[in-house]
Formats: structure tokens, sequence, C-alpha cells
């Protein structure tokens, strides 16, 4: 056997090998990545139902009160809510009666992708307020839909399907009662439409979301 074949024979294992390491790194990196934002996710999640439900609305951890919106045929006009994988709803309770309820929603109509929301409605069908956790809009414009960058987001505390009227749940520039972002009018058309649809799908559902049945309930409430 040549030289130069030896040479390309051994280079191509040295590469072979190296491809193979680092493959094995990347997917252990990602793996152990993926985790911490999972769990990093869940913690942030928790955090904001916190901000957005006044303390006087529970004696028990939010986050272990949950209820599973998979089911189409359980829950009324649940494409409202814009979600694409089955995800929780969070209830507060007092005295083992719910006060409130935690929605969560996805608006696709960002101005560069999907919005989720968590949307806090008390049990008279009156927001209590919404926050955006995740969101890829334009930093220093529709950015500012998020509680840190601006108060844009908390003057829908108080509002209801009925405050203001319906053909007024809109930004001024459609004629609706909520102001838009400077330089932005996409973003927050998009949020004002996925808290109404909210509030319409808690009007839907308010008896299945205050008073679950039994088999509503997720694992960690099971008898």
């Amino acid at each position: 056997m040549s030289t130069v074949r030896q040479s390309i024979i051994k280079n191509a294992v040295g590469l072979g090998l190296f491809a193979f390491f680092t493959a094995g790194l990347i997917a252990t990196s990602y793996s152990l990545t993926r985790e911490r934002v999972i769990l990093n996710a869940e913690a942030y999640a928790a955090r904001i139902l916190y901000e957005l439900v006044p303390a006087t609305y529970f004696d028990q951890p939010i986050e272990q009160q949950q209820l599973a919106l998979a089911d189409p045929a359980q829950w009324q006009g649940l494409a409202r809510l814009g979600l694409r994988s089955a995800r929780p709803a969070y209830r507060a309770m007092v005295n083992d009666a719910v006060t409130a309820v935690v929605l969560p929603a996805t608006t696709p109509d960002g101005y560069t992708g999907d919005i989720h929301l968590l949307i806090a409605i008390d049990a008279m069908g009156q927001l209590l307020g919404v926050r955006v956790v995740e969101h890829k809009e334009t930093p220093g414009l529709g950015d500012a839909i998020e509680a840190d960058k601006s108060r844009w987001i908390h003057q829908f505390v108080g509002k209801s399907l009925g405050n203001p009227r319906p053909d007024r749940w809109a930004v001024q520039k459609d004629g609706g009662d909520f102001d838009q972002l400077t330089g932005a009018t996409i973003t927050p058309r998009a949020v004002v439409r996925a808290v109404r649809d909210s509030l319409e799908f808690f009007a839907d559902n308010r008896p299945a979301l205050l008073f679950p049945e039994p088999s509503s309930l997720s694992e960690n409430e099971q008898p």
C-alpha cells in the first residue's frame, strides 16, 4: 500500500472519529440544554401566574390546579385559543372554590410569528391581567407587549366581553378602544384579538372551567 493511500485512509479515519465524537457532544449538549430550557420555561410560567392573580384569589398553589385543554369535544371553541399542542389551564382557588382561571393562548398573527400568552380571568369573566410569555417580535417596536418593556399590556386589567362592547375590541387604528404601539400595529392587533377570543372561550366554557368534573382533572389531582 502506497504512502499516499495510507495517509488518505488515516486522515479519513481521523475525520470520521472526529465527526462521531463531535456529533455525540452536540447531542449530549442539546439534551442537557433542552432540559434546562424546559425547566426555565416552567419556572417562568409559574412566576407569571402569581403576577397575574392577586394573593387574595388563592389559598393553595395555582400551578398545582390544572385543567387539560386537549379535547375539542370537551371544550367548546377550543380553536379560539390557538394552541398548537395540549397545554393546561390553571385555576386559582379559595376554600376549594374557583375564583379565577388562567388560560394559555397563542396567536399566529404576530409580525414575526406566534405570540404565546397567559390570560387571567376571574369567575365573573373580568380580566385580572395578561402576560406575553414567548414571542419573536421586533426589538424596540413589537416587544413593547412585554410587561417589562412598557405598560401596554396592563390596559387589559378590568376589561371583559362587555367592557368595551364587542365592536370596540380592537386597536384605535381599527376603530377600537385599545392603544397601539408606536410604529407597530400588527403586534398589538394580534394580542387584542387573542385576548378577546380567550374571553369568548371562557364565556362558552365557564361551568366546565369553574366547576370541573373529576374526569377533567390533571393527573396530579386525581384521587
